[in-house]
C-alpha cells in the first residue's frame, strides 16, 4: 500500500509538470501505475482522477490567460462527452490480461510517435484569429474522436489534441492549446464517471496523486512560460525506459 504511493506520487507529479509544458503526461502517470502494480482497469481508471485535479488546475490558467473560446470550447465539451464515454465503456468490456496487452503495446507506439514528431511537445502561443465553420466542424470531429481514445486509453492524447487542431482544424496555436485542454479535462471527468460508476477507481490513492498532479500543473506552467518545452521529452523518456525494464524484468523473472 505504501509503496504504491511512493511509486505514484512522484511520477505522477512529473506527469503534471510534463503535460502542463506540452502535453504527453499520461506517457508518465499511467505506467506509474501499471509500475505501482495497480491492475490496468484501476489504473487507467484511477489516472483519470489524478490527472483531472491536474489538468483542471492547467485548464484555469489557460483560460486566464485568454486562450479559450466559450463558443467554441462549449461544442468541444459536447462532442469529447460523447466520445470519451464511448471509449471508457469500450475499455471496461476487454478483460484484464488483454487489456494490459493492450497498453504494453500502444504505450510505446504512442510514445515512439511523439517524440519523433518534431512538432510534438514543442508549440509556442501565436496570435489569434477569427475561426470559419470548417474550423468548428473539423474541431468537433476531432473532439469526439480524441475523446474515444482518451476514454478508452488516456496518454498522449492533449499532445495529439494540440497537432490535429492544428494541422487539421487549422486553429491558431493559442487556441488549439486552450481548447485542448478543455477537451482534456472533459474527457478525464467523463470516463472516471464511468469508471467512478463500475467501481474501478482507487480513491485515497487517486486523490493524493492528483495533489500532486496539481502541484506538478502548476509548477509546469509557470515554467512553460520561461523556458519552454525542451524539457518535456528526456523526462518522458527516461520514466519509459524505466517502465519497460521493470516490464521485461516480469516477463524473464
Amino acid at each position: 500500500m505504501v509503496t504504491e504511493f511512493l511509486i505514484v506520487c512522484p511520477l505522477v507529479f512529473l506527469a503534471g509538470f510534463v503535460d502542463a509544458i506540452g502535453g504527453g503526461g499520461g506517457l508518465i502517470s499511467l505506467p506509474a501505475y501499471l509500475m505501482a502494480g495497480i491492475p490496468a482497469h484501476f489504473a487507467v481508471g484511477t489516472n483519470k482522477l489524478s490527472s483531472a485535479m491536474g489538468t483542471t488546475v492547467a485548464t484555469l490558467e489557460f483560460a486566464r490567460s485568454g486562450y479559450i473560446r466559450l463558443k467554441l470550447a462549449f461544442f468541444s465539451v459536447l462532442a469529447a462527452i460523447v466520445g470519451s464515454s464511448f471509449g471508457a465503456n469500450m475499455a471496461l468490456h476487454i478483460s484484464e490480461y488483454y487489456f494490459r496487452l493492450i497498453l504494453l503495446i500502444v504505450l510505446p507506439l504512442t510514445a515512439l510517435y511523439l517524440l519523433l514528431n518534431k512538432h510534438a511537445l514543442n508549440s509556442k502561443l501565436a496570435d489569434s484569429a477569427k475561426l470559419t465553420v470548417s474550423q468548428f466542424v473539423a474541431t468537433l470531429f476531432i473532439s469526439v474522436s480524441l475523446g474515444a481514445w482518451d476514454g478508452f486509453y488516456g496518454p498522449g492524447t492533449g499532445t495529439f489534441l494540440i497537432l490535429t487542431l492544428v494541422g487539421i482544424a487549422h486553429l491558431p496555436i493559442n487556441l488549439a492549446a486552450g481548447n485542448t485542454k478543455v477537451i482534456n479535462l472533459t474527457t478525464n471527468v467523463t470516463a472516471l464517471a464511468v469508471f467512478l460508476l463500475n467501481d474501478k477507481v482507487l480513491i485515497l490513492l487517486g486523490l493524493t496523486a492528483g495533489i500532486f498532479s496539481i502541484v506538478g500543473n502548476f509548477l509546469g506552467a509557470s515554467y512553460y512560460k520561461k523556458f519552454g518545452s525542451a524539457i518535456a521529452r528526456p523526462i518522458i523518456i527516461v520514466v519509459l525506459l524505466i517502465f519497460f525494464a521493470k516490464t521485461i524484468w516480469q516477463f524473464v523473472s
